[in-house]
């Protein structure tokens, strides 16, 4: 069954966009009068084509006119999305007002367009997330600024960095975490990149995330060490009075997997078991995805740091990361262990943020 399982859900992806264009076609037929709906299922079926295509066969490129495509498709995908769901709507409120057919497909239009716009500039206005946090053993506050899925690459690079850099310098925070997905591709990894992390007036800390795995990750690596960068891979260092771990991006538990591979691969759990942790310390775990708190929890840790989910991005699909998540955004508490789980401070594929934030993380450690 789990070998049929990724064939089911590829079935059903293909199926609801074949579904999707042929009612977009029949909706905007109707809606503009037109004698046939061949050219709209041609159009619809083409956007959706260089939709997928343009962003898997251009997401690690490197060549100006593959990063043309790359962005091209990525605003086609979030239009796409808000189209259907603005025909939808609009097709719903016209069962009560009964409408004339043409102002139908214009509004429609309209609203795909606002909230297409609206959501790329909302995604630019990255807001502070202040939150306290009292922890056992300190005897000071420690102020952590906590930020995750940067994302530079196609859409985001050194000024967006810069502005991330200022933005949280003007906190004044003690110590910087990072918590993976700092690059998005290899268009722009290198270290001019990282110039602004220069700036930060706080030690910084860094954690990969999956897609610096699929940038390349030994360079990510190379170049934050070499601007003073800490990377931490799966091992444990101290700051002040805290104990901080950090792991790679892996799964939560891999004793239960069924090929022998993969069963020897590093997880939370097995790591954990492996490091040499100072009981009773305070302790925060960074790790990208908000998995494992349960192994964190048994190994005292007091706070868990973690990215990734970016809560959905995009309206309705924060409802559908919940599922997948149980801590998909903000401060959740799983026995006495807290877990912030940011909702990132960039974007991936489309630039656009819809009923979601980027945020800059300001955690104030209190003494308990």
């Amino acid at each position: 069954m789990k070998q049929i399982f990724p064939w089911l859900i590829f079935i059903v992806f293909i199926a609801f966009l074949v579904g999707a264009n042929m009612y977009l076609a029949k909706r905007f037929s109707f809606y503009f009068e037109l004698p046939t709906t061949r050219y709209l299922y041609i159009t619809f079926g083409a956007l959706t084509v260089f939709m997928i295509a343009g962003i898997a066969t251009t997401t690690n490129t490197q060549a100006a006119f593959g990063n043309i495509i790359y962005i091209a498709a990525s605003i086609v995908m979030g239009f796409l999305l808000y189209l259907l769901l603005s025909v939808a709507v609009v097709d719903l409120v016209n069962i009560f007002t009964k409408s004339v057919p043409r102002l139908l497909g214009i509004s429609a239009l309209s609203l795909a367009v606002f909230i297409t716009a609206a959501g790329i500039v909302n995604a630019q206005y990255r807001r502070i997330s202040e939150v306290e946090i009292p922890m056992k053993g300190l005897t000071s506050e420690i102020k952590v600024a906590h930020l995750s899925d940067v994302h530079i690459g196609h859409f985001w690079g050194p000024k967006t960095l810069q502005k991330i850099v200022d933005k949280t310098n003007a906190q004044n925070p003690d110590v910087v975490f990072i918590t993976g997905d700092l690059f998005d591709g290899k268009i722009r990894l290198n270290s001019k990149s990282l110039e602004p992390l220069k700036q930060m007036n706080a030690p910084v800390y860094f954690i990969e995330g999956n897609h610096d795995g699929y940038s390349g990750a030994k360079e990510v690596k190379d170049n934050l060490r070499e601007i003073g960068v800490t990377v931490l891979e799966n091992e444990v260092t101290h700051f002040n009075q805290i104990q901080i771990i950090g792991l790679n991006h892996m799964r939560a538990d891999n004793s239960q997997q069924e090929i022998p591979e993969r069963r020897k691969r590093p997880s939370i759990r097995s790591v954990l078991d492996e490091l040499n942790l100072f009981p009773g310390k305070p302790t925060v775990l960074l790790h990208h995805s908000p998995d494992g708190i349960e192994f964190a929890n048994q190994h005292g840790v007091d706070l868990y740091l973690a990215g990734h989910t970016h809560n959905g991005q995009l309206f309705p699909f924060n409802f559908v990361v919940s599922m997948v998540y149980k801590y998909n955004k903000g401060l959740g508490d799983y026995k006495g262990t807290r877990i912030y789980t940011s909702q990132g401070v960039g974007t991936f594929g489309p630039p656009m943020r819809v009923g979601t934030k980027s945020e800059i993380v300001i955690l104030k450690l209190k003494p308990e």
